[in-house]
């Protein structure tokens, strides 16, 4: 089997707050007849640049056909040698990379007849405990507005909330009491997420304060790639301490000073499935539980991880794949199921991801290109909404 051709499509979707966020579809054809997909998901974000999709395409085409699409491990060499890693996880070429790595884990499957879950070494978990997120309160007329998100969402089955934080204390604090006197124990905060908003220092203070509420880890409480600063947080706070993977020698930095409990490890920032799995084996070896991260995918994004998740032993943690819940609309005719707080596994009947590609959405949401609009603020994109306040 060769891969025949491949082709990139960009979407625009919008998500409840307003904001539209860019993914790219990747379709990569065989002369077999076999055809796998891929999500590059969120474009819209910082930094501010987006690659032109055309001469991307032509790019990925000129070392991709004529290909094996079995062997993956060439393939991402190539990747590799044409994106290479950068040490920050909103790196562009990552996204690349993971959407063609997840297409061919999609194709291979599918010939193979099986799930990527069975292509990934079998399922250990037919079911992922999921959080939702709230994002962060910069006033505090945006707590009331986000107990309303956890009133609805927890009607939907969600118990479990990600919560950023590192704006406005004060409005944290008044967020998370108003969550502890509504609904006690029957709501679980999974996450203090500072998204490396602070140092190290402030961000311990800040954790101090609001230990008074039952949270159970905090998430990128110091600068990026502050090593020894995570380390020196680690040693100040009660809670364990995540942090995303975003390069194999940034996880052997945190590896090597000691600086966290769990590796956050989402294929989008690591750049594949194929990357993923080998991160999960190290922070493995290195005696360190796992979580799967997220960008807010949509339900193909989503469905690879769900696929990846289900094949580990070490991921322990409530995980953050919960994107589809986030937007207006998909691309696929089944998009992935949530029940209970929980991402279910597609079922391992449904060959490749499990996804079918629905043309008319698609259409729909069709954008020509990944270029940016004006009048877009930082605050806007950090935190996915369409207010300007």
């Amino acid at each position: 089997m060769k891969i025949s051709d491949l082709k990139l499509t960009v979407v625009g979707i919008p998500r409840h707050t307003g904001f539209v966020n860019k993914h790219v579809i990747v379709e990569v054809m065989t002369d077999e007849g076999v055809c796998g997909i891929g999500e590059m998901s969120d474009f819209s974000h910082l930094p501010r640049y987006a690659p032109d999709i055309r001469d991307l395409e032509a790019v990925l085409k000129s070392f991709l056909v004529g290909k094996n699409p079995f062997d993956l491990t060439l393939i991402n060499k190539e990747l590799n040698d044409n994106f290479p890693a950068a040490m920050y996880y909103y790196e562009k070429g990552s996204f690349i990379k993971n959407g063609i790595d997840a297409a061919l884990h999609d194709v291979c499957a599918k010939y193979l007849n099986v799930s990527v879950a069975e292509l990934l070494g079998g399922r250990y978990h037919e079911k992922l405990k999921v959080c939702y997120p709230i994002f962060r309160l910069r006033f505090m007329e945006e707590v009331e507005e986000n107990l309303e998100v956890v009133r609805k969402r927890f009607q939907q089955g969600f118990d479990v909330f990600r919560f950023y934080v590192g704006k406005n204390i004060e409005a944290d604090e008044a967020f998370l009491d108003g969550v502890k006197r509504e609904f006690g124990s029957k709501v679980k905060i999974k996450s203090l997420d500072f998204s490396h908003l602070l140092d190290w220092k402030t961000a311990a203070t800040y954790v101090k304060r609001l230990s008074a509420y039952d949270f159970e880890m905090v998430e990128s409480p110091a600068a990026l790639n502050d090593f020894e600063g995570l380390r020196n947080f680690r040693m100040k706070v009660d809670q364990p301490v995540s942090e995303h993977v975003w390069s194999f020698r940034q996880q052997y930095e945190m590896i090597k000073h000691d600086s966290i409990d769990i590796f956050n490890i989402s294929p989008i920032f690591i750049g594949g499935l194929s990357s993923a799995q080998k991160a999960a084996a190290a922070a493995e070896v290195a005696g360190k539980g796992c979580l799967l991260g997220t960008t807010q995918e949509l339900s193909i994004g989503t469905a690879a991880m769900a696929h990846l998740g289900s094949s580990l032993v070490n991921l322990n943690y409530t995980s953050d794949p919960t994107g589809p819940e986030l937007y207006v609309g998909d691309v696929v005719k089944n998009p992935v199921k949530y029940e209970s707080g929980y991402l279910l596994v597609p079922d391992r009947s449904l060959p490749g991801f499990g996804m079918e590609l629905d043309a008319e959405k698609i259409n729909t949401y069709r954008v020509e290109d990944l270029s940016w609009g004006g009048g877009v603020s930082v605050h806007q994109l950090q935190d996915r909404t369409s207010q300007t306040k």
